[in-house]
């Protein structure tokens, strides 16, 4: 049997959190923008900062797991 959830939370989150396809965390013209589509290296760091804080709170505090069988 396999855990999935590490893989699948990560997908999800990777695809989400892309700085500019939801929102940009900080963004060119105001502190956020949202679906524009471009992005800088602040918000790269910032959205990896983010990235990683939600998918160690998932993975290691929640204990999420998904098996297949």
């Amino acid at each position: 049997m396999a855990d999935w959830a590490p893989i699948l939370i990560g997908v999800i989150l990777f695809v989400l959190l892309q700085p500019g396809l939801l929102f940009q965390l900080p963004g060119h013209n105001r502190h956020v923008d949202f679906g524009n589509m471009k992005t800088n290296g602040k918000s790269i760091a910032v959205h990896t900062l983010i990235f990683f804080t939600i998918f160690a709170i998932l993975i290691l505090a929640v204990r999420v797991h998904i098996y297949t069988g």
